[in-house]
């Protein structure tokens, strides 16, 4: 199973659902039982307690959790050495990278060798950083994700002003003609989804919301419904 080559529609919503609030001791079942929601892909946090004071796992642990689902995995790197090893989580199956503008000392180098080996290459955002950090990199990326919490732990309080921001980005993206996945990632749940979705994004990492609920399943079809319908109405709206 798995595979590091996926394509992704921006104009359709994504779910990620993170693994960060799954059963780290059940993560095959954890991915099965996604499955059955029907989520678009899987949200892998790598933490180094380095660049984000928590530790989470490696490359063994992507490899390992690719042989057992074929669901894409969205590999988010929250480390300080993403230019030396970012090829480590390329061979192990992630079909998508996204590293931080604030980690990277060679930012565009990072990014080219993400898309050089075909894979979707994303990059990442603290809710402090502005928009404009990215802008000269914004013409080779396939995904940019906002964080909407300050990194390292889940379950944290969605910080508002990333609407904002998202905002800003989507209209960065007009002027240089443009169409990354927006993701967003950090206490979403159906509200907070609601207003990013308004606010141009289309792929949306969940954890507590989703793997804490009584139904996940229910919840990850729930919550897309949700988002789903704030996109209509934007796109009503525009009409």
């Amino acid at each position: 199973m798995g595979a590091s080559t996926v394509e992704l529609d921006s104009s359709k919503t994504l779910i990620s659902p993170s693994l960060l609030s799954a059963d780290f001791a059940r993560l095959a079942e954890e991915a099965a039982l996604m499955k059955e929601a029907g989520a678009d892909l899987l949200h892998c946090d790598v933490m180094d307690g380095h660049f984000v004071p928590n530790l989470t796992f490696g490359p063994p642990v992507i490899e390992a959790l690719c042989a057992q689902t074929d669901i894409p995995l969205d590999v988010h790197l929250m480390i300080s050495n993403a230019d030396e090893t970012v090829e480590r989580y390329i061979k192990a199956g992630a079909a998508i990278v996204s590293v931080h503008a604030e980690a990277c000392t060679h930012l565009h180098r990072v990014i080219q060798i993400i898309k050089d080996a075909g894979v979707i290459a994303g990059v990442v955002l603290n809710p402090a950083s502005p928009i404009a950090m990215i802008e000269d990199v914004i013409e080779d990326v396939d995904l940019v994700m906002l964080m909407s919490v300050n990194p390292g732990f889940g379950g944290q309080t969605f910080i508002a002003r990333v609407v904002d921001k998202c905002v800003q980005l989507r209209e960065m993206c007009r002027a240089y003609g443009v169409d990354p996945i927006i993701e967003v990632d950090g206490g979403i749940n159906r509200e907070t989804a609601v207003e990013m979705a308004r606010a141009g994004a289309t792929c949306f990492v969940s954890g507590n919301a989703i793997f804490g609920a009584d139904d996940p399943v229910a919840e990850l079809r729930e919550l897309r419904a949700t988002i789903d319908a704030a996109r209509a109405e934007k796109v009503s709206a525009r009409a």
